[in-house]
């Protein structure tokens, strides 16, 4: 799988290219990178955690839209690269699990889909998680607040609706400990963004 690995960087990085919605190639290469490192404290297995970490988002039903259900792209590269079709499978049932639904209850079987769905929730935290929040919102023309936003539709309600829940939806204890540190600067910048919003005392 190692050469697999290699050429889905190549193959990540002319994908999202052009994206602006925080789900780009450097929102990839985090993932990647992090997985990684959890993986080697979590004893994971390396090219498998990478490969789900790298292909996380090349169908993502937010970004492709209902075709991304049928895993299109990652089975196409994953062919491409002579990946046995119980991995291919595997990988495409690790993928379907990691993005938060509602509940956010969605758990991938294996400790490396584990490991993917960690790095990537805490991509969505912390100040980075912050920036990809406002960078998504404005990509979908979403309101950034909303006084009386019953119908959550503001990127502000979205930390209330998911990202301040993430914190304690990390599977690995590697992940739960960054999770502590970059939920803290979010509830910090909420803090502060509701100080700004209420107005000068």
């Amino acid at each position: 799988m190692k050469s697999a690995v290699k050429n889905a960087l190549s193959f990540v990085k002319e994908y999202f290219k052009k994206d602006a919605s925080g789900h780009d190639y450097y929102h990839t290469l985090r993932i990647y990178e992090n997985a990684v490192k959890i993986a080697e404290k979590e004893q994971a297995d390396i090219e498998l955690t990478a490969l789900i970490a790298l292909l996380h988002d090349v169908d993502d039903c937010k970004l492709v839209g209902d075709n991304g259900k049928y895993f299109i792209n990652t089975k196409a590269f994953l062919k491409a690269n002579h990946i046995e079709e119980s991995n291919i499978h595997l990988i495409c049932s690790e993928i379907s699990k990691i993005s938060f639904q509602g509940t956010g209850t969605h758990i991938p079987e294996t400790l490396e889909g584990k490991i993917a769905q960690d790095a990537d929730r805490l991509d969505a935290i912390g100040a980075i998680g912050i920036a990809r929040t406002f960078a998504y919102g404005g990509n979908k023309n979403r309101p950034i607040y909303l006084p009386d936003d019953e119908e959550h539709i503001s990127s502000v309600s979205h930390f209330y609706d998911k990202l301040l829940k993430l914190k304690d939806l990390m599977n690995t204890d590697s992940a739960k400990e960054i999770a502590l540190q970059r939920h803290r600067y979010t509830e910090k910048f909420l803090q502060e963004f509701n100080d700004e919003i209420n107005g000068i005392k």
